[in-house]
């Protein structure tokens, strides 16, 4: 394991990952496809995982001030992904912290220096125990609110910079750091130091869905690539955000749903698309074939995304599908980001899914 003296940790500020992994003088890496893995050790076995490059396991949590796994059904888990590298030996294997209500503690924990390298220390003791890739933080989120209840504070963002700085000291060099980011104007404002942060991770994975859910009283896509004359919320002004703060089209990675979201009781105006409505619930891609056959499907040439409508029952549905994952694909080769990630592989078929559309997609010249 490698231990670097604190006070050289100011130099990675400067020279260390988020330019290792720069292009080659007339040479373009292959984007990358990542994916977020939340079942168990006997699922993955059923995933053809040729083409991904990244599996992320998710997630872990703090204990006290330290990277914990819950529990032995995860460590079984952890075990069977890193396992995958024999048959897929070009696959790395990510560990990661916290997730949608896996950061109670974070801002607390976060806050003081002395916690911050016990939890840098015990994320490279576990990534070398396990025989793990690297790991992506996955706070939700620093600086402003996310879970219900979860404490936040302003100075999240700086501590979030130190935590980075830590971590790198610790890891080995050819680890992988990352960290998931919010896809609002908010978080890219209020959550992270931008130009402290990126030269010190590979990548930042965009949390470029739900922009709908739960909270919206009205439908709309939930994840749009988008357009130049698309208004709302999107991929690309998501992106056209983070780069005014100078990050890199290559340090990006750009972040696909694997997953349903529904809203009820909303008229039969515009197929449903822009309408008053309530929330109903997520579906994953398998379990959308139960209800599927009860809607129409639409397609927005504004939005570059797919949409669909039961009028029967007045409900409306947002979602990636294999049209919309062609072309995020396809903007994320021909813009050069870093690659293209999901949320989540047990979501998908077992077979001829999404994540197949997205290996044949982006790995294709």
């Amino acid at each position: 394991m490698k231990i670097v003296l604190p006070l050289l940790s100011l130099c990675f500020l400067f020279s260390c990952s988020g330019s290792k992994d720069s292009n080659s003088i007339g040479q373009t890496p292959e984007p990358l496809v990542i994916a977020y893995y939340a079942g168990d050790e006997v699922s993955i076995d059923e995933f053809d995982l040729t083409g991904v490059d990244q599996i992320i396991f998710s997630f872990m949590h703090l204990k006290g001030n330290r990277l914990a796994i819950d529990d032995a059904a995860d460590s079984l888990t952890l075990l069977q992904l890193i396992a995958q590298k024999e048959q897929y030996p070009n696959l790395k294997v990510l560990v990661s912290l916290g997730g949608w209500g896996g950061c109670e503690t974070c801002s607390d924990v976060f806050a003081t220096e002395d916690s911050r390298e016990e939890f840098a220390q015990s994320s490279a003791e576990i990534i070398e125990f396990y025989d793990a890739d690297g790991i992506d933080l996955d706070w939700e989120y620093p600086g402003i609110s996310g879970y219900p209840d979860h404490t936040f504070r302003p100075e999240d963002k700086q501590n979030f910079t130190d935590v980075v700085v830590r971590l790198r000291n610790y890891l080995e060099e050819d680890a992988v750091l990352s960290f998931a980011a919010g896809a609002s104007s908010r978080f890219i404002e209020h959550s992270v130091e931008w130009d402290k942060v990126m030269p010190l991770v590979d990548h930042v994975n965009l949390m470029t869905y739900d922009f709908y859910g739960a909270g919206s009283d009205s439908t709309g896509h939930h994840t749009a690539l988008g357009t130049e004359d698309f208004g709302g919320r999107s991929a690309i002004r998501t992106i056209e955000e983070l780069l005014q703060k100078g990050v890199r089209l290559d340090q990006m990675v750009l972040g696909a749903a694997f997953y349903i979201k529904t809203f009820k009781n909303v008229p039969n105006v515009n197929h449903g698309l822009y309408q008053p409505a309530e929330w109903n619930r997520s579906y994953n891609q398998v379990n959308f074939e139960e209800v599927a056959q009860n809607f129409e499907f639409y397609w927005d040439d504004n939005a570059d995304a797919p949409y669909a409508y039961d009028s029967t029952n007045q409900i409306f549905a947002t979602f990636d599908d294999a049209g919309s994952i062609e072309l995020k694909s396809k903007y994320v080769r021909e813009k050069g980001l870093k690659g293209i990630m999901f949320w989540q592989l047990m979501n998908d078929k077992k077979s001829d899914g999404l994540l197949s559309e997205m290996v044949q997609s982006i790995k294709s010249n």
